[in-house]
């Protein structure tokens, strides 16, 4: 069973979700849509314990502070190199970014491979659970391109400005 809960937040609705000891989804505006836990597993809305933890962690977080532990997360469903992809990202520091080729040259050496394509950590990246908490939003690509973000870019940019970043260094791809 997977426990689903409201967080009313600055940047909208934010969905919670968990397997009862550890959070394994945090869903904002448009990645509710794709959510594979959401669309395929049983899910209700129920109170855990988690969530009061999760809560507390999001309310510091849109203080614009930095919280100084994490909810225990766990990634249930997903390959293998996802799973991989996401663990890197939860040693990405608040206020912090970092870029996909980045992460890319990380997993290659964790996986003793010569390189690895920074679209294929993209892929991974996209396809994160547990957003905001495991944070994707602090990957962007080559020379400040802000790509990609489940919750769209207007979303992605709200949180890079909540960790004070200066938001003129970074530019859009051209749609």
């Amino acid at each position: 069973m997977i426990y689903l809960e409201n967080y009313d937040s600055p940047i909208g609705e934010i969905i919670l979700g968990s397997d009862g000891r550890h959070m394994i989804g945090l869903w904002i505006g448009p990645q509710k849509n794709d959510s594979y836990i959401l669309k395929n597993c049983s899910c209700t809305y129920s109170h855990v314990p988690v969530f009061d933890m999760a809560k507390n962690w999001l309310d510091i977080y849109f203080k614009g502070e930095c919280p100084d532990f994490t909810p225990p997360v766990a990634f249930p469903y997903g390959s293998d190199f996802r799973r991989e992809v996401w663990q890197l990202l939860l040693d990405i520091p608040y206020g912090e970014l970092t870029t996909y080729g980045a992460l890319a040259k990380k997993m290659a050496e964790k996986l003793g491979r010569p390189a690895m394509s920074a679209q294929a950590i993209g892929g991974a990246v996209g396809h994160n659970p547990i957003s905001v908490i495991v944070p994707c939003h602090r990957v962007i690509g080559a020379g400040g391109n802000l790509t990609g973000y489940g919750g769209g870019l207007d979303i992605k940019e709200k949180l890079l400005q909540i960790e004070h970043f200066d938001m003129s260094r970074f530019h859009r791809p051209k749609v």
